[in-house]
């Protein structure tokens, strides 16, 4: 079986983004702000979003189940106020439900958390437990910069984050630190902002304890770590002058990284050097990286591809990477399907 854990509904119906507009341009002016009942898409539309893209591709590339969140450019936690990113964010996340109802064993849903610039993240607690235990969500998203770009939050290893840690680990889910559109010029979204998030994640892990207080604590760091795994041994450095436990211990008891890598090299480096039981499948595709390679003649995000082709790995890494890992890192995914991992 194989697992892709990093999908997002980039796909879907007009109707949405439209809805979306509305909602922006009212902000400000409640009375003119559109009801969530205003947005109609019918499971039809739905189908007809799903079939030609996401399962479509899942089929040519032998991809079993997808872990499908809203789309993260879409998340924008900077615009507006709690009260748009939670109405905004109930929206997105019943409509990643209602695909994992129409296509069962295919897709399963992950969820987007009501995140605002500057609002204690235990506002967002509600919205997860009903994803939880409503929807059958099996990981969230977590923007580790709500403010798009200008970085105005605690980090990740602060306190300021331990309620949405602590209802983490009451329910066995796992955390994706993922963040949304960069309204700041400086810092393209999908180029460098994700990218720049990503490594920026990794450091922040470091410099804290925050697996001392949460030893359960799952969080997947997503597009092959950013630059982390290309600089592990600045990172380790860095580490140690820190006077912080080896990495092994310190970090990758409870951080992942995900294969969202589009090319042959940067799938061997991170295979190489991050150990097989900390890398999970992933593609993100239709995503932000939609064309085709001209050096291979196959789509950058046909990332099975590359861990198929990387020599050094043998078959039980390849379960792991494909299947194994997402099962263990994902428990209530491995409670959801037909059969249970080795």
């Amino acid at each position: 079986m194989i697992i892709d854990i990093h999908g997002h509904y980039t796909t879907a119906p007009p109707a949405l983004e439209q809805w979306r507009a509305r909602q922006v341009a009212a902000i400000g002016n409640p009375a003119g702000a559109p009801s969530p009942s205003d947005l109609r898409i019918g499971d039809d539309e739905i189908r007809a979003s799903i079939e030609p893209n996401q399962l479509r591709l899942m089929d040519e590339r032998g991809i079993d189940i997808t872990v499908f969140s809203p789309r993260a450019s879409f998340m924008a936690h900077h615009v507006g106020d709690f009260a748009v990113s939670s109405t905004w964010a109930a929206i997105c996340n019943e409509l990643c439900f209602r695909v994992s109802r129409l296509f069962p064993g295919r897709f399963v849903p992950a969820a987007m958390l009501p995140q605002s610039p500057g609002v204690d993240p235990a506002t967002c607690i509600p919205e997860l437990v009903k994803c939880v235990e409503r929807y059958g969500s099996v990981a969230v998203n977590l923007n580790p910069d709500p403010s798009g770009g200008h970085w105005t939050s605690p980090p990740l290893h602060d306190r300021h984050w331990y309620p949405i840690y602590e209802k983490l680990c009451e329910y066995e889910v796992p955390a994706m630190i993922h963040v949304s559109t960069s309204c700041n010029p400086a810092f393209h979204t999908t180029g460098a902002h994700y990218l720049n998030a990503d490594t920026t994640a990794v450091m922040q892990l470091i410099q804290g304890d925050l697996f001392r207080d949460f030893p359960t604590l799952r969080l997947v760091i997503p597009h092959g770590g950013g630059a982390a795994p290309y600089h592990w041994g600045r990172l380790r450095g860095l580490a140690q002058d820190m006077k912080k436990p080896l990495l092994a211990e310190h970090l990758l008891r409870n951080v992942y990284f995900d294969t969202c890598v589009y090319h042959q090299p940067g799938i061997d480096l991170l295979t190489r050097v991050i150990p097989v039981d900390n890398v999970l499948f992933a593609s993100e595709m239709v995503g932000a990286v939609r064309g085709i390679d001209p050096e291979t003649g196959h789509f950058y995000d046909d990332t099975r591809r590359y861990i198929d082709a990387q020599p050094a790995l043998n078959a039980a890494d390849r379960f792991k990477i494909y299947e194994g890992n997402a099962r263990r890192v994902y428990p209530r995914l491995d409670a959801a399907l037909p059969t249970k991992g080795a």
